[in-house]
């Protein structure tokens, strides 16, 4: 097995309020982020909660950039294909989940 196979799995999860700081945090630090997550991504529209009651939450997973160091975080969907649009709050990189 390739050693980038633990890249495909979450890391961890966070609450949509959490979600919308990071990317808020990201978006703030790396000039023309936002602008090009408009360009490549729909918005993920309104968040309810989960049939449960619970809050809705969001996968994070490591950035393989850089020293592993930062966290990639839903920003949206892809426009070109079927997949989560993702940033990362460490290089401004984004990627394709």
């Amino acid at each position: 097995m390739s050693s980038n196979v633990s890249q495909s799995y979450p890391y961890t999860s966070e609450t949509e309020a959490q979600r919308a700081a990071a990317l808020e945090s990201a978006f703030g630090r790396f000039d023309g982020l936002r602008d090009k997550v408009a360009a490549e991504a729909t918005p993920l529209g309104e968040v309810a909660p989960e049939d449960h009651g619970a809050p809705a939450r969001w996968w994070i997973w490591v950035c393989p950039k850089e020293d592993y160091s930062g966290r990639l975080h839903v920003a949206g969907y892809a426009l070109e294909r079927k997949a989560l649009y993702t940033v990362c709050d460490a290089c401004g990189s984004t990627f394709l989940r």
